[in-house]
């Protein structure tokens, strides 16, 4: 089994390869401020999703915190003026806030020459037609993805987990934002308690529903996207409370790796991929243990795709 995966197409673009800077806007989010909650989803750290980002300072120090971070990984035969990234906007909910004071960082942000694309986590309640006007002007100067945190099609699980908003909202911002000629990359989290895989199956079902009609089979920048996170129990969050009290099964690493098969063959042609795990802080992490090693992860998991 193949797929497209984001790093390939960014490489294949811009000629090389581009690493990610996450960065913080300062906005805060609804499901946080006491508009639809004051503690976020049951699954989301104090971080906002965030906990990799750089700190919250002028973007100017934060871009070059955030570049020291990405180059001391990098080998010296690669010089740092030729070194391309995406700015990543991931903390909390990236257009919600003042339009103008967002516009004018957003605009720094991209046109500086070392920037090749912004990518903007937010969420779909949170997208008015200000907003996407922003986006489109932002993406006239370079590509903007837009990142929607959908994490499940089933609204009673999402009124568990307590997200704020039904799947038609998400729906409906996708439609608008492909009308304004705007990327998607949905989020998707494998293994909510009160799922099963059919469950999963379905919601990444009706992402590539919606997806369909917009795709390329070859692929490219332009082309929808999609996160399959698998559910990180951290500290600190009200589903951390909820696993105390009331534990549920959480996913074995071969019933990951399974559903992560599933769910790949269910996207259209053309979908990219962007990521078929992820990270939680080790100093927060509860549950799964396994996916600390995340070596052994992602080894285990490019078998079982290649093997599919």
């Amino acid at each position: 089994m193949e797929y497209i995966h984001v790093s390939d197409v960014l490489k294949e673009t811009f000629g090389q390869k581009i690493y990610r800077l996450s960065l913080q806007s300062g906005c805060s989010c609804p499901n946080r401020d006491g508009t639809l909650g004051t503690g976020g989803c049951t699954f989301c750290s104090e971080g906002g999703s965030g906990d990799f980002a750089a700190p919250l300072l002028p973007i100017d120090e934060q871009i070059r915190l955030a570049r020291k971070r990405v180059d001391a990984k990098l080998p010296a035969s690669i010089p740092p003026e030729s070194r391309r990234y995406v700015a990543y906007f991931q903390s909390y909910t990236n257009t919600y806030g003042d339009t103008a004071r967002l516009r004018v960082l957003y605009l720094d942000v991209i046109r500086r020459p070392e920037i090749c694309l912004l990518s903007i986590g937010t969420r779909p309640d949170c997208l008015d037609d200000e907003k996407i006007s922003m986006l489109m002007e932002l993406n006239r100067i370079k590509p903007v993805w837009v990142e929607l945190g959908l994490q499940t099609a089933r609204d009673d699980i999402a009124e568990h987990i307590l997200r704020g908003y039904h799947t038609a909202v998400y729906d409906d911002a996708y439609y608008r934002l492909k009308a304004a000629g705007l990327t998607v990359i949905t989020h998707v989290i494998i293994g909510l308690p009160g799922e099963e895989l059919s469950d999963m199956e379905a919601t990444v079902k009706h992402v590539a529903s919606l997806y369909a009609p917009f795709m390329q089979a070859e692929g490219g920048i332009g082309n929808d996207g999609i996160k399959l996170q698998l559910l990180h129990v951290l500290r600190g969050t009200a589903l951390a409370s909820e696993y105390e009290t009331h534990p549920f099964h959480i996913m074995t690493l071969p019933e990951y790796a399974n559903a992560v098969v599933r769910c790949l063959t269910l996207l259209p042609e053309g979908t990219v991929v962007h990521r078929i795990t992820g990270d939680g802080p080790k100093q927060l992490l509860i549950a799964p243990l396994w996916s600390a090693d995340k070596k052994r992860v992602l080894n285990s998991l490019n078998k079982a795709i290649r093997e599919a």
